[in-house]
Order: C-alpha cells, then structure tokens, then sequence
C-alpha cells in the first residue's frame, strides 16, 4: 500500500471514529449557519442590485425567515441547528478532535471555539426570541452594550481592544482564504474532483467576504471607543450598509453579498464533508 492510500485510508477510519448523532448534530448546525448567511447575502444582493431587499444581520435573517410560509417552523429548526453548532465548538474546545495540542496557539484556537459556541447559542436565543415575538432592535443592543462599556473605567480601551479583535478576525479570514487552510478538516480524499475545485473557490470568495465585514466592524467599534460615542458602534448590518454609501457602493455591497452568500454554501460543503475525529 503506497503512503498516498494508507493516508486515504487513515483518514477515513478516523472519521468513522465519531458517534452518529454527534455527527449529525454538527451537520445540521453547518447547514443552520450556512442558511443565515445565504439569507443574509441575499438581502443585501437585493438591495445592491435594486430594491426590494436591505442590508441586516442574523437577527433580520430570522425575521425574514419567519415572515415566509412555514417560517416559524424553519425558524425553529434553524434554532436547533445553531444550538448543534455551538455543541460542536464546546466538542472542539475541550476535546480537541483536530488535534491541535496544547501549546499558546492551540489555547487561543481553544478560546476562540468556545466564544464561537457562546455566540451561536445566543444566535439560536434569538431564533426563539422571534418566534415567541420577543426580539427587539438589534441596533439598540449594539449602541447599548458600547454605551455601557464605556461608561466603565477603561471602558474606551477595552472597546478598542474589541474593536482590534474584530480586525484581527477579519485579517484571519482573509490569510485562510488565500491560503485554502479551511480545506483541511475537510474529507478531500472523499470528495469529487469538481466538488473539491469549486469548494475551494466558494470558501476563498466567502472567507474573504466575511473577512472584509468583520474588519469594518472592529474599525467602527475603534470610532466608537476613539470618540466616546456609542452610535459609531455597527454591527453587519452597519457594516454592509456602509459599504453601500461608498463610491461604486453598490458594486462594492453586491461583491460582498454574493461573497457572503458563497460562505453560506460553503457551509453546506463543511456539513457534507467535514471530519470529525472523535470517540
């Protein structure tokens, strides 16, 4: 058997090494997200190419999704699924199924996984919310959460360092997006040549737009911190519609959109192929 086979074979029995409804729960979280974003993406492309559509965050995707026959439904699955991908991070946090060791990078990867399940269970929170008809403006909660920061000591500092965080993120996105790193975890020996050529470009084109709007959030939080006003504070939805007040916005936030809509389908590739080495 030459090194090549062995590798394939290797890489199959560790992904067999996974209990079926833990992976099952992990998948349908990847779809979840992955039908956020291409909602997301769609609305914005709407609104870059004419009107009709607008530019929003998770929050607005749930409330699109509920406004459609059977919205409540998928909204509900929608939660569950998000509620399997947080489940899936915790997995990585503390299992550590990609192997990745113990070392000060492995410990940020750790932290970052777990922040990633605190956010995506707040995410299926919100899925909730709006089907219960609870949720409120998303913009008030952004501007409320800067104002109070900053009415705390350091306040101005910690929400720069928030907003270097976000621009790091977005600088993250964007070296793994040049780099195809994302295709790693990704059972590649299993996968169509065509399959694995266009995953590849979806994910660069998808990586790299979710890169550019996270670093124009980290640099509205710096506004927000440089100049003690909490209505520089945007989230997405700030982010995206910046973009389209730009010169050749419209250019710019269609690029973006469909950027984000390939992350979304990317999402999709991740819950068919996505390894998961653990017992």
């Amino acid at each position: 058997m030459d090194t090549g086979t062995a590798a394939k074979v290797k890489a199959r029995q560790a992904t067999n090494d996974v209990k079926p409804w833990i992976r099952g729960f992990a998948r349908m979280g990847y779809i979840a997200k992955g039908m956020v974003y291409v909602v997301i993406g769609v609305l914005a492309a709407q609104a870059a190419l004419g009107p009709g559509g607008k530019t929003t965050d998770s929050k607005g995707a749930f409330t699109t999704i509920a406004s459609k026959p059977f919205g409540e439904a998928l909204l509900w699955l929608l939660a569950l699924g998000l509620i399997g991908y947080a489940s899936w991070k915790i997995i990585q946090a503390f299992k550590d199924p990609d192997n990745k060791g113990s070392g000060m990078g492995a410990l940020g990867s750790r932290i970052g996984y777990f922040s990633s399940a605190i956010i995506h269970l707040f995410l299926a929170y919100n899925a909730v919310s709006i089907i219960m008809r609870a949720g409120s403006s998303s913009s008030s909660s952004k501007q409320s959460w800067s104002a109070k920061l900053l009415g705390q000591p350091y306040g101005q500092w910690v929400l720069g360092f928030v907003g270097l965080c976000f621009i790091a993120f977005g600088i993250y996105q964007a070296v793994r997006a040049y780099k195809k790193s994302f295709m790693k975890h990704l059972k590649q020996h299993e996968m169509h040549n065509q399959e694995e050529w266009w995953g590849k470009r979806v994910g660069q084109f998808g990586f790299t737009a979710r890169g550019v709007v996270f670093g124009l959030i980290g640099v509205f939080i710096i506004q927000t911190a440089i100049t003690a006003d909490p209505d520089k504070t945007k989230g997405f939805d700030g982010a995206l519609s910046e973009l389209a007040k730009q010169s050749y916005g419209a250019i710019l936030l269609g690029i973006v959109a469909f950027g984000l809509i390939a992350y979304g389908i990317f999402m999709f590739v991740i819950a068919k192929n996505r390894r998961m080495n653990i017992s």
